[in-house]
């Protein structure tokens, strides 16, 4: 039985046993921080698979012509990739590691979208000889280049181009891409964007498909969205005698999620709905036919099916102030908080059934004040070696960790129906001292 205030912030399959021990996946969460040390990424498998079919689900049911994109920056790894192309989802890359990735995980080529604002040449040179599917062009200097690399290699490279629509997607500054002062994609307003559609479509090796927008990432807004898409389309309307024709559309991803208890993001169906019925009415009115939707999900399918796993250690009271409860993680394997002020809910797995009234600050081991994973949180009252549980840590932790402090990056390990498997080993000290040449 689940039954307590963050109880939707955790993956599907969660449930507590008769000891009062968080399960995950069929898997006691205290024994697997036993069996493979903390600290400890947990994905679900089941809530990836159904975060997959629901967003594949929801919107095919209201546009037919749509494909689901998983955006890997969010968390690359092999097994996680196979999952992917396992439910039918494309890849969206942002770089030559997480291209290589794709490739190595099974995904065609045809189904890998390349994202990025200063693709290298050798990255283009990557993606242009496996044959992907679109590269998404983000700058002037990219069009020359991938100019010059499809008549060295003589191949034509399907292209969407980036525009910018400058509409503020209220999320935190870092995380919003969409205004007219972000460093992504060709500014509307500014001329850009008609002047980057003239350049690439006068480009002998170079196809181009359509458009593609993203505003930024974690909203909680349906607003914006359909704001952006109405700029972006009627930019495509404004083009078509200057040689654009609008055959696939995206209007990216960027897709909330719950972090916290208090946190209600729309649902993949609210979205769904939002986006299709804005594309639809909005080519309707401008008398454009519909093109080929995609949709770029990343943290909103993997970062609901992780959890983290720490164990406990120091306690510091400062009387009247705060309680500093410090575990053998933090920034730097989670510097969402750091980086973004992001907040989590989290729970004593080991203790689940005990009244949560302990007011603690949740610190992390490495030497930085702002090393802070959560701040005042009520948990179980906790001992040494007590395990914590943060959910919705699946997206973005372990793609932006780091050997700060020379430790070792986290184990992950992947549950389904009872049993684990590693899916990203633990780093050892001999790792970190690997690549040092003396």
């Amino acid at each position: 039985m689940l039954n307590f205030p963050a109880k939707h912030v955790f993956p599907d399959t969660t449930t507590i046993n008769d000891k009062g021990h968080l399960v995950i996946g069929g898997c006691n969460v205290t024994d697997l921080a036993s069996k493979y040390g903390t600290p400890l990424y947990i994905i679900d498998e089941d809530t990836v698979r159904n975060r997959c079919t629901s967003f594949r689900v929801a919107f095919k049911e209201l546009y037919p012509d749509s494909q689901i994109i998983y955006g890997s920056k969010a968390f690359a790894n092999l097994a996680i990739t196979k999952i992917i192309v396992d439910e039918k989802l494309g890849l969206d890359v942002v770089s030559g590691g997480e291209l290589a990735l794709a490739s190595a995980g099974g995904a065609p080529s045809k189904n890998i979208y390349f994202h990025g604002n200063n693709k290298s040449r050798q990255e283009l040179t990557e993606a242009v000889s496996l044959g992907i599917g679109r590269i998404i062009i983000d700058s002037f200097y990219e069009i020359d280049l991938l100019e010059e690399i499809g008549y060295q290699t003589n191949k034509t490279q399907d292209v969407l181009i980036r525009v910018s629509p400058a509409v503020d997607p209220h999320t935190h500054s870092y995380i919003s891409t969409g205004i007219l002062d972000s460093k992504f994609g060709f500014a509307i307003g500014t001329g850009d964007a008609a002047l980057a559609v003239k350049k690439v479509t006068s480009s002998p090796h170079l196809n181009l498909m359509g458009l593609h927008c993203h505003i930024g990432s974690q909203l909680f807004e349906l607003d914006p969205y359909k704001k952006a898409i109405r700029v972006a389309i009627k930019f495509a309307s404004d083009m078509r005698d200057k040689g654009l024709t609008l055959y696939e559309f995206s209007p990216g991803g960027g897709f909330g999620i719950a972090y916290t208890k208090d946190d209600s993001p729309p649902s993949i169906t609210e979205f769904a709905s939002a986006i299709t019925s804005e594309v639809l009415s909005t080519c309707e009115d401008l008398k454009l036919e519909h093109p080929k939707l995609l949709i770029e999900p990343g943290r909103s399918i993997i970062g609901p099916a992780g959890v983290a796993a720490y164990t406990t250690g120091a306690r510091k009271v400062i009387s009247g102030i705060r309680t500093y409860l410090s575990v053998d993680g933090g920034m730097g394997d989670n510097i969402r908080p750091a980086l973004y002020q992001a907040s989590y809910e989290a729970v004593v797995a080991n203790k689940m059934k005990t009244t949560s009234s302990d007011k603690v600050t949740i610190a992390g081991k490495y030497c930085e004040s702002g090393d802070i994973l959560i701040n005042d949180v009520n948990l179980a009252p906790t001992e040494p070696g007590d395990i914590i549980a943060i959910p919705a840590t699946g997206a973005y932790c372990i793609p932006m960790s780091s050997n700060y402090n020379m430790s070792p990056r986290p184990c992950v390990v992947l549950v389904k129906d009872g049993s684990s498997r590693v899916i990203r080993r633990r780093e050892t000290y001999e790792d970190l001292m690997a690549f040092d040449v003396i």
